[in-house]
């Protein structure tokens, strides 16, 4: 007979599921909530716009995940969210080598150090993605040919400030419940 607490093969114990039975729901949840992205990347809500220009959602999605989840899981989350926002629009330009390098620098930052939980870190990572993931796109537009660049940086500067501008409470909520089932996996 099994002590309390110790996993047995087909018993059912509630919360206290294997780990790898644990990690995988964690996981189920992080598939699940990133299917959302590009559905806000098609609908576009119209009163989070800022001069007709969008947030960048994977940002604001990609940032928690990543400082809960650690470096490999964040840059693995943004290469394949990177894949299904470019499956979406058709062209050589991609935001998966961003997305990736976000996703890892993100899950750095997370395990290294206190956690960051303050409004105004959060603001400014997703600041400093958002940028990075814009100019990117910038960049790969700009050597495959002639591109208008005033219009690329209104589009820019409007997606950085407005993603920005959301983070701390969109990313605050997103982090509080990726740490919960982190906890509730390791309970």
């Amino acid at each position: 007979r099994a002590r309390r607490g110790q996993y047995q093969p087909g018993h059912h114990q509630g919360r206290g599921h294997t780990p790898a039975v644990n990690r995988l729901a964690r996981h189920g949840w992080c598939v699940a909530t990133a299917l959302v992205v590009p559905w806000l990347v098609l609908a576009s809500p119209g009163p989070l716009k800022l001069a007709g220009v969008p947030p960048a959602w994977p940002v604001l999605w990609l940032l928690p995940w990543a400082l809960a989840d650690g470096p490999l899981s964040g840059a693995l989350a943004g290469a394949g969210l990177g894949l299904l926002l470019d499956a979406l629009h058709p062209g050589s330009i991609t935001q998966i080598p961003a997305l990736a390098l976000l996703g890892w620098w993100w899950g750095r930052l997370g395990r290294q150090g206190p956690p960051i939980e303050r409004s105004f870190s959060l603001g400014l990572l997703a600041l400093l993605g958002a940028a990075l993931l814009g100019g990117s796109l910038i960049l790969q537009s700009r050597l495959l040919g002639p591109w208008p660049l005033e219009p690329a940086l209104h589009t820019w500067l409007a997606q950085t400030l407005l993603t920005a501008l959301l983070a701390p409470l969109l990313c605050s909520l997103q982090l509080l419940l990726w740490r919960q089932q982190i906890q509730g996996g390791r309970g």
